[in-house]
């Protein structure tokens, strides 16, 4: 079995799986040493960019071999998996299924209302289309829609080093790395933290972006301050999170409210 025979061979997995035959799980922190171990050999073995036949072979390894693990209700990424273990399936989904046809929709609505700028005219005609990127940022470091943008998603030509990149990093919060050999056609995505790369399993944008916000909960991380009130919002009013619980600005209850209160449909 792929995984188990790289874990019994590599510096450290023979501890991942002692772990799990005496508890029958994983600690967060066993676990993120696991994904470091597997990445590794598949970045070594396969290359940088390995297809995502390959990543799948990895994740399916993974919940074979430790079934306890397996997400019942989600075929996606091991991220995935575990911020539904952490919560609950419907939270899980919550992006995925509501934001085209509730939120997308509100939100583009909201940002027709602002003072019209040419950042924000270039992420209407983004959002309107099939890409999805309405931010804000208030109480915290201001910060520019595109600015916001370039802490979200770096784009990496796949014919520059991945290596040289997390060697050159100087991000402390977690971001998605879009590779390809042209931003407008991007071949694959990571989330990038610690100067390790997970591989994405979706193959949407939404469907990367939503693994980005769950890999905050699964690795115990906290958010990008001058990202804090974007990041906020979606976990209150999108993910449903710890609503009430979490300090946020009134802009963000105001917004929340106006959203979840209207029912909108595009044209």
């Amino acid at each position: 079995m792929l995984v188990e025979d790289v874990l019994k061979f590599k510096s450290g997995g023979e501890a991942v799986l002692q772990e799990y035959q005496e508890t029958e799980t994983l600690t967060d922190a066993t676990r993120r040493h696991m994904i470091n171990i597997l990445v590794s050999h598949m970045i070594d073995t396969h290359g940088q960019l390995p297809t995502k036949a390959i990543r799948e072979q990895y994740a399916h390894g993974i919940v074979v071999l430790f079934p306890s693990l397996r997400d019942p209700y989600s075929k996606k990424g091991y991220v995935d998996q575990d911020f539904t273990l952490l919560f609950d399936a419907e939270i899980s989904s919550r992006l995925l299924q509501k934001w085209d046809t509730f939120f997308r929709p509100n939100v583009i609505k909201e940002a027709k209302q602002l003072s019209s700028t040419a950042e924000l005219s270039q992420l209407l005609l983004s959002a309107e289309g099939d890409l999805d990127e309405a931010r804000r940022g208030p109480k915290s470091p201001k910060i520019s829609a595109c600015n916001a943008v370039e802490r979200l998603v770096i784009f990496h030509k796949s014919c520059s080093s991945l290596e040289e990149h997390l060697r050159n990093n100087r991000h402390q919060h977690p971001y998605l790395l879009a590779v390809g050999r042209q931003k407008s056609k991007t071949d694959s995505f990571y989330i990038t933290l610690d100067k390790h790369l997970i591989p994405c399993q979706a193959n949407r944008s939404l469907g990367e972006f939503d693994e980005l916000f769950k890999a905050h909960f699964v690795f115990n991380l906290s958010y990008d301050t001058a990202l804090v009130s974007f990041y906020t919002f979606l976990q209150t009013t999108v993910y449903n999170i710890d609503v009430g619980k979490m300090k946020e600005s009134p802009r963000v209850k105001d917004l929340r409210a106006r959203l979840l209160n209207q029912t909108v449909t595009l044209s």
